[in-house]
């Protein structure tokens, strides 16, 4: 039996705001040296699963060069491997994907052509450890014609998933996407499939003169319950969608616990990536590095404490990076405050910047619904002047520079504001006061030559994903 896996990675993933401004959700950096999508790739490799497809849509150029031939999961191979499929358009058909089983339709040709008895769908935004071949086994034992993975979630977030009901046999009776009653049970589908290749070939040509915009949740699994053997296989394993920025943080920092439920030093359960050479992390006797994931080639002079650091990170003397995400090759100032941020690539914290301050915790006035609980976002390539003070809540567009600051009372940025280029769009009941005192350990001093950004970050290459 041959079993191919087809990756879903198109997504653009809006509610994690400027993080997938210049790159599709599964391409976000994450757990310091990852990418999100490497989660699903190692999880195929560690399952013997060799022939994986990943399909793109939504800014694919940094997945494409994150993944490259495949050579760090050991799928460079002359049979079997890994390919990049992106929309295409021919003689009577569409061009962009309208939907996760449309995508699959348009590239039935690869199952076909791999002489697949089985194919695995997976979704490449999640992050999560598991071996497929026990699914694909449970799928062989039940005679199954599709089988959906299946975890029990809080019933008030069974508004956010596909909600299942079965019977004593695991076999599904009845399914609800997305259901806004809490009368459905919280059986809830993780957006994993096993299918019969047969099957999923003749569903997805029935489906699709039906509703063009085909998709596995609103139409092909509902239809394929009336009329073919569709079973739950319960995981009990960790799993989490991180597709909003609270839960992006979140899950983040819970790696920095000992007890953390996701072990990343598992020998046995390798997450691999692609990664640059890097030296070894610097902390000098000024620095000071708590409880926290530090990668390759970051040198720290201040404090970190309760964070994730990507590669090539540099921290100065006086600095504090508290309770924060940063990613590749920012610099971070002489006496700057990061706290309770996510900073993207490449950006440059001025000297005595306060980002993340106060106990101002009003939602951002352009997206309530996104940036509402205390944590300040920061776009790859942003620059931010020494002194100022930026609140919480507050959203900084990608390469904004000290123009976006020009003019502010205080050098101050209210928590529920947002920064793009050549100003701050200040949310209506701001009264934009004077800035507060510091909170800095030791006072800002003006930047020697060794403390620039010049000096201090690694420049990151130009082929090198976003």
């Amino acid at each position: 039996m041959r079993v191919a896996a087809m990756i879903m990675a198109g997504g653009e993933g809006s509610r994690l705001t400027v993080l997938s401004e210049h790159r599709a959700k599964p391409s976000v950096p994450f757990a310091g040296k990852y990418r999100i999508i490497d989660f699903t790739l190692s999880n195929c490799v560690n399952s013997h699963i060799f022939d994986v497809a990943i399909l793109t849509q939504y800014r694919p150029h940094s997945l494409n060069l994150h993944i490259g031939s495949g050579k760090p999961w050991d799928l460079d191979r002359l049979r079997g491997g890994v390919r990049l499929l992106q929309p295409y358009q021919a003689r009577g058909s569409q061009d962009w994907y309208q939907g996760t089983a449309d995508a699959v339709y348009q590239n039935l040709d690869y199952l076909l052509g791999h002489d697949a008895d089985r194919v695995v769908l997976l979704s490449g935004d999640h992050i999560y450890k598991m071996d497929y071949r026990q699914m694909v086994a449970f799928h062989e034992e039940k005679g199954a014609d599709l089988t959906v993975a299946v975890m029990n979630v809080p019933l008030d977030e069974t508004d956010r998933f596909g909600i299942m009901t079965t019977n004593k046999a695991g076999r599904v009776a009845e399914f609800h996407e997305k259901p806004k009653s809490r009368d459905k049970g919280t059986l809830a589908s993780m957006g994993i499939y096993v299918f019969n290749v047969d099957t999923l070939i003749e569903h997805l040509h029935e489906g699709h003169k039906r509703e063009p915009n085909l998709d596995f949740g609103k139409h092909v699994i509902p239809t394929m319950i009336g009329d073919a053997k569709v079973y739950a296989y319960q995981f009990e394993g960790y799993w989490v969608d991180v597709g909003t920025v609270d839960a992006y943080w979140q899950t983040s920092l819970e790696l920095c616990d000992p007890q953390s439920p996701l072990n990343l030093w598992d020998t046995n359960w390798p997450i691999r990536t692609r990664s640059q050479e890097r030296p070894p992390v610097k902390c000098s006797s000024q620095g000071k590095i708590v409880h926290s994931l530090v990668s390759n080639g970051c040198t720290i002079h201040g404090l970190v404490e309760n964070s994730v650091l990507s590669p090539g990170v540099f921290v100065s003397p006086g600095a504090i990076v508290r309770d924060s995400v940063v990613m590749n090759d920012t610099w971070i100032g002489p006496g700057a405050v990061v706290d309770r941020a996510v900073v993207d690539k490449s950006v440059v914290v001025g000297p005595g910047v306060q980002l993340g301050y106060g106990d101002d915790m009003r939602p951002n006035h352009e997206r309530p619904d996104w940036l509402d609980a205390g944590i300040t976002v920061v776009g790859k390539g942003a620059y931010i002047p020494p002194n100022i003070t930026i609140g919480r809540n507050v959203l900084v567009h990608s390469e904004v520079d000290d123009d976006a600051f020009a003019g502010l009372a205080g050098n101050a940025v209210p928590s529920g504001a947002t920064v793009k280029p050549g100003h701050v769009l200040l949310p209506p009941e701001a009264t934009n006061d004077a800035a507060p005192e510091p909170q800095h350990a030791k006072k800002p001093h003006k930047a020697t030559n060794k403390e620039t950004p010049e000096a201090g970050a690694t420049e990151e290459s130009k082929e090198e994903p976003a």
